[in-house]
């Protein structure tokens, strides 16, 4: 279904970020669609032709795939951001692959529309270029955090960057998923898992885990988690409500950015 008006771009921050008239140079373009856990959006080799922009409670992985099997997780991507052609105009092969992790709603754009947009529009091009920064340093950050960091803290940092795009303290994820995100055996998780709720940091429940405290949680995760977050609300103007919750970014200049310009939309914070 083709999407015609502005406001029906609503749900991921990206596009709720720009004003009306940037808005309408994308609007004609949307398509919107239902996703579900366990798709996978593109294949490492894939041609990416549109970029997918992640609605309300849609969470996605990039992860890259080994020889042996396993897989291990590069960046979590959910209404904050974008996947695919982020940076080119699309039509390039991935590198890796991108899995929902947690189902709903998208926004496909094709990605010469996008680049389009980008040419019309230097508010377009200027936010699409610092949202790629900050998706480049998440890559980074996950890179030394799998080689520098401890199990415990690798997962820590994992499930705060989930509840920063879900908004909740009880997490969707099971056992079997956490471990194909830290490239660990089930087995293995599980123990850590297990010694991680006997020390109070996270309860366990049938198919989902639970931060009950999440400054605990802050504190007890290594200093990845907090780094990357500094990054996107330096670059992107990022807000976040009290729980944690990334609720807008700013499309304004860099150097407008502190503090946040009224571009910026705080509706959320108090939810």
């Amino acid at each position: 279904m083709t999407i015609t008006t502005p406001r029906a771009i609503d749900g991921n921050l990206l596009l709720e970020a720009l004003d009306d008239a940037d808005r309408r140079l994308l609007a004609p373009h949307a398509e919107r669609r239902e996703v579900e856990r366990g798709d996978v959006l593109f294949r490492a080799g894939d041609d990416v032709s549109h970029v997918t922009f992640p609605a309300h409670g849609c969470v996605v992985t990039l992860v890259v795939p080994l020889i042996d099997g396993k897989s291990v997780e590069t960046a979590t991507v959910g209404r904050e951001g974008a996947i695919g052609g982020v940076v080119s105009q699309g039509y390039l092969p991935a590198f890796g692959q991108a899995v929902v992790q947690v189902g709903g709603p998208v926004i496909r754009i094709d990605a010469d529309r996008l680049a389009e947009a980008k040419h019309a529009s230097k508010t377009v091009r200027d936010l699409f270029v610092r949202y790629a920064d900050c998706l480049l340093a998440q890559v980074l950050q996950s890179v030394a955090c799998n080689a520098a960091h401890t199990i415990e803290r690798r997962c820590l940092r994992w499930l705060l960057t989930l509840q920063d795009r879900l908004g909740t303290p009880d997490l969707p994820v099971t056992h079997e998923i956490l471990a194909d995100m830290l490239g660990v055996r089930r087995a293995y998780l599980t123990e850590v898992l297990g010694r991680m709720q006997r020390e109070g940091l996270i309860e366990i429940g049938h198919r989902r885990l639970t931060l009950p405290d999440r400054k605990r949680a802050e504190a007890a995760s290594c200093e990845c988690h907090a780094a990357v977050r500094h990054h996107f609300s330096e670059v992107l103007g990022a807000v976040y409500a009290p729980g944690g919750r990334m609720v807008a970014v700013d499309a304004v200049e860099p150097d407008k950015l502190k503090p946040p310009s009224a571009a910026v939309t705080l509706r959320e914070t108090v939810k």
